[in-house]
């Protein structure tokens, strides 16, 4: 699909026609294709886990970035807006509730999953994740950047749940994690967890395919005026894409990013590769939004000492 629909820029074209239609051809090639990767030998099987790892990366780049782009976007959003001293309102109110919450979510992980002393890497992702909210909310306010309270609180957020998902994918039988091991049985609430966790990441995996708008550059307003004449709502090419990479995510996050990983029945990414996944996403999340924040100040002092030269 993603090379068949890549480059479509027209509707009530073939491709067009292609990707929003021809369901009866669709329906029948669905469970073809779900069949035949059960006929395969293993050795493909095999070479697709290794090349899934890649792709799973990729995956978690294209939805970091658009989940920054989104925080930014509403951000903006805020500071348009007519009624400039209510919305101010607004964003204090937002900002404080998301800084509280990362705060609590802080002081909860240390209680659950750093109870003693002795857990010395959990205590490092914990306090490394604290330190990270400082410095984005240290740049962020900085004079020459001012892009506000909400941007930095939001973005707290998102490394919080991400530091807590890493920790929470530790194995069952460290002593640290307390909250896996006081669970550490099959029941209906385990069942529905994987359940969620799956439809949270096809709502992510859909909405980030549809967002292809954040990775593309400015265009000239005859592009844009010819663009909402017949051209396409999103990107076909992309979206295929970011669903191909999605599976591979899902993929991973079913063998706990090992392809010799033994998984418990009903559990979904765990092991020791999956908390490292989390962390260097949170990490590289981090540089992103703050190389957003900074990148126009460096561009700028290039085009000012270019101009001087």
């Amino acid at each position: 699909m993603f090379l068949s629909t890549l480059g479509t820029s027209k509707t009530h074209s073939s491709r067009d026609r292609w990707h929003s239609g021809w369901w009866f051809a669709k329906l029948i090639m669905w469970p073809a294709l779900t069949i035949i990767p059960f006929l395969l030998p293993s050795s493909i099987i095999h070479l697709y886990g290794e090349i899934a790892h890649f792709g799973a990366g990729v995956f978690l780049l294209i939805q970091l970035i658009s989940v920054i782009s989104f925080i930014q976007w509403l951000n903006e959003c805020y500071q348009s807006q007519k009624d400039a001293e209510r919305c101010r309102v607004y964003v204090m109110l937002l900002a404080t509730t998301s800084y509280t919450v990362c705060i609590v979510g802080v002081i909860l992980m240390y209680i659950w999953y750093a109870p003693d002393s002795s857990c010395l890497l959990n205590i490092f992702f914990i306090t490394w994740t604290l330190f990270l909210i400082q410095l984005m909310t240290s740049i962020a306010l900085h004079p020459k950047v001012n892009a506000g309270y909400l941007t930095p609180a939001l973005m707290g957020l998102y490394v919080v749940f991400i530091c807590w998902c890493a920790i929470r994918s530790e194995p069952v039988g460290e002593s640290c994690n307390r909250k896996a091991a006081a669970s550490n049985r099959t029941d209906w609430l385990t069942i529905i967890s994987f359940v969620v966790a799956l439809l949270a990441m096809v709502i992510a995996t859909f909405s980030t395919g549809i967002d292809s708008q954040c990775f593309q550059f400015k265009k000239d307003e005859n592009d844009q005026e010819e663009e909402e004449e017949d051209g396409v709502p999103y990107g076909y090419g992309f979206f295929h894409f970011v669903f191909a990479t999605g599976a591979m995510y899902f993929a991973m996050l079913l063998i706990g990013w090992n392809t010799h990983h033994p998984m418990k029945k009903w559990t979904i990414d765990v092991g020791w590769t999956s908390t490292w996944v989390r962390v260097v996403n949170e990490w590289l999340a981090v540089c992103v939004y703050i190389w957003m924040l900074v990148a126009p100040l460096i561009l700028k002092s290039r085009r000012q000492t270019t101009s001087v030269t």
